[in-house]
Parts: structure tokens; C-alpha cells; sequence
């Protein structure tokens, strides 16, 4: 009896060194990425933390329905399993499965009332479901259970300022910012908050700040601008709107801009230059479907309505050689004298002679025989 006793508990001290032995290799391999790898250590080990790691490794290889399956399997077998939860239902997020996720969030919000990470959760997975209301409670929820939650404090905000309600956002943005004063989100919705609050003095500040720490995309320079502009502040608002000229998706609002600043600093010439410019970019440019349509029409054999396209497509781009060559062919098809045929081609060579292309070769070519023709008419 001694003896057997004995020899249990030497099996079992070996199995539980080996079972640590698989454990410490896996966790190893999990580490440095070698996830197939590490499941097939794990799997020999009998313990939930080795489930648990099986699901992470599923997830972190992209295998979501194995570890959506591994997490269940975990949670079925151990429901006051928070960590599986937790996880499973942040992967339900991120799989866009909302209703899965309210479900777990709202079970941890139960089983640890005291968490705000869980009420912050379970309002994004609501607010994935388009349910504002339930989502905005939520934040509030966590917010009060923890007043320096950020990313609780990040969607109260923004929520507030697309309803333009800028007390509200400015409420919680302060308390942001007390413990967070260098947080580029929350410094971008407090100058937005005072910005559509028409308090552009106190605007400035912020987005001058944010410009400082990096963040120079288009609508901050362009808010910057005009807040500069609204104060009386010409030669910043001028100064920022050259530069968001660099931008291209911002450059009806930059020129635009300019012709407003100018005009307020009673030069008139200066602005009706800019706001010109502004006109000229906001016409759109249809080359490229005018030039279809002419190569459609040429298919039909509709040679005068093909002219007729190219020269549109020139008009919006009077520097393309090859819309202009086009136009000389048709031409060249078209009409019967010579003459008409000559002045096409000389005018190709006046505007796209210097170029050593094929086209510009071909026309002087047609030139010469042109003017060959034209002269034994003649004679």
C-alpha cells in the first residue's frame, strides 16, 4: 500500500513537471509569435490557462471561428470565466458581431459592477447596433465609475459635438484634459467645440497647439485660417491659407479664403485674382470622357461627331499634343481641300513642334506633302 502510495505520487510530480514543461515551451513560442506551434504544446497541457492561450493563438493567427469555438468551449464548462468573456467578446466587436457582444458585455457589466472597461465596451458594441442612446448611456456609466476613463471621456465628447451641444463637450473634455493635458484627441475636440461656438479667440490656441505637436492635417489649418480671419488676424489667415495651397483636396478653400482675406485688407485686385482661381478649380475637367466619346463615335464611323469631342476634350486641356494630333487626322479625313488639312497640321507644329514625338514627326511629314499638293494644284 506504502508502495503504491508512493509511486502515485512520483507519477503525479512527474506529470505536473512535464505539464509545466509544455506550459513554460508554449508560453515561449507564444511569445515570439510561433502560434501553430504553441497550440500543439498547449493542447497536452489540462488547465484552463492553456485553453485560454489556445483561443489568444487562434485569434492572433486569424482563425476566428476556432477561437470563438475555444472560448465558448471555456466558458461552458466555467461560466464565471471573465477573462474568456472578456476576450470572446472583443472579438465579437471586432468582428462586427454587435448583438453577440452586447450579450457577454452586459453579463460582465453584471458580474463586475464595478469596472468601467466593461460599460465602455458594451457602449461600443451599442453603438454598433446604431443604438446611440444605449451606447451614450454606457459611456456615462463608465465615466462615473471612473472620471478619468479617456477613451469614455473621447466618445462622450465627440457624441456632444456632432449633436453641437459644445458646454457638454467642453464639460468632459476638461475633465479629460486634467489628467491627460497632452491628449492630441481631446485638445483636437475642445478647439472644434470653440470653433463652431463661434469663439474663435479661444480657438486659436488649440489648433495652433495641435499644428505644434504634429497634427497638420487640411481642416486644422483651414479652421486655424479662418479663426485668424474672424479675429482680424490678415496676415496669419493669409499666412495659413498659402499653406494649406499644398493640399490638394484643400485648394478651392485655401484660395477662397485668400479672396476673402484680401478683400477685408481692401485689395481688390488681389482678390478677384484668388477668387478666380477658385472659380477655374472648382470647374470640372472632362478630358478623359470626351475623349471616350470621341473614340466611341470614330468606332461608329461618325467622324464629324468625333471632331466635334476632340475638340471639347482640347478645351479642357489645351496642352495635350495627343487630343490636338487626333483632331489633325480627322481633318485630314474630313476635308477635301488642302488647304483647311495644311493650317491643322502647321497649327500642331506651332504648339507641339518642339516636341520630338511620333505625332510631331507625322505632321511634318503631312506638311510637306500638303504643300506638295497644294503647289501642283496650283500649277
Amino acid at each position: 500500500m506504502r508502495i503504491s502510495v508512493t509511486l502515485l505520487l512520483f507519477f503525479s510530480i512527474q506529470f505536473g513537471s512535464a505539464q509545466n514543461s509544455f506550459m513554460k515551451k508554449a508560453d515561449s513560442l507564444y511569445t515570439i509569435g510561433f502560434y501553430s506551434e504553441a497550440i500543439n504544446l498547449y493542447a497536452k497541457v489540462n488547465s484552463q490557462s492553456a485553453s485560454i492561450q489556445i483561443a489568444r493563438s487562434y485569434n492572433a493567427i486569424g482563425s476566428y471561428n476556432k477561437a470563438i469555438l475555444q472560448y465558448s468551449d471555456i466558458i461552458s464548462k466555467n461560466d464565471a470565466s471573465q477573462i474568456a468573456k472578456f476576450e470572446l467578446a472583443k472579438l465579437f466587436l471586432k468582428l462586427k458581431k454587435f448583438s453577440n457582444a452586447v450579450v457577454l458585455f452586459s453579463d460582465l457589466t453584471l458580474d463586475q459592477a464595478s469596472n468601467p472597461e466593461y460599460n465602455f465596451y458594451l457602449g461600443m458594441a451599442q453603438l454598433g447596433l446604431d443604438d446611440s442612446k444605449k451606447g451614450i448611456r454606457s459611456f456615462k456609466t463608465a465615466f462615473l465609475k471612473d472620471s478619468t476613463h479617456l477613451r469614455s471621456i473621447f466618445q462622450l465628447s465627440k457624441y456632444y459635438l456632432a449633436q453641437n451641444f459644445p458646454d457638454s463637450v467642453l464639460f468632459y473634455v476638461s475633465k479629460g484634459l486634467r489628467y491627460y493635458p497632452d491628449d492630441v484627441s481631446l485638445i483636437n475636440l475642445n478647439a472644434l467645440a470653440l470653433y463652431n461656438d463661434n469663439d474663435f479667440e479661444n480657438a486659436i490656441p488649440l489648433f495652433e497647439r495641435l499644428i505644434d505637436m504634429g497634427e497638420s492635417q487640411p481642416y486644422i489649418i483651414e479652421k486655424l485660417a479662418f479663426s485668424y480671419f474672424k479675429t482680424w488676424k490678415l496676415p496669419e489667415a493669409k499666412q495659413n491659407y498659402f499653406l494649406l495651397l499644398n493640399y490638394d483636396q484643400a485648394i478651392r478653400e485655401a484660395l477662397n479664403g485668400l479672396g476673402n482675406t484680401y478683400w477685408r485688407e481692401k485689395k481688390l485686385d488681389s482678390a478677384a485674382y484668388y477668387f478666380k482661381k477658385s472659380i477655374t478649380e472648382q470647374k470640372p475637367n472632362l478630358l478623359n470622357e470626351y475623349t471616350a466619346l470621341a473614340q466611341l463615335a470614330r468606332e461608329q464611323d461618325k467622324l464629324e461627331l468625333a471632331m466635334n469631342y476632340y475638340k471639347k476634350a482640347y478645351l479642357e486641356d489645351a496642352g495635350n499634343s495627343h487630343v490636338y494630333y487626333q483632331i489633325c487626322v480627322l481633318a485630314d479625313q474630313l476635308y477635301k481641300n488642302p488647304k483647311i488639312k495644311l493650317e491643322y497640321y502647321q497649327n500642331f507644329l506651332e504648339k507641339f513642334g518642339m516636341q520630338r514625338t511620333y505625332y510631331s514627326e507625322f505632321a511634318r511629314k503631312r506638311v510637306a506633302e500638303l504643300k506638295e499638293e497644294i503647289h501642283f494644284a496650283v500649277d
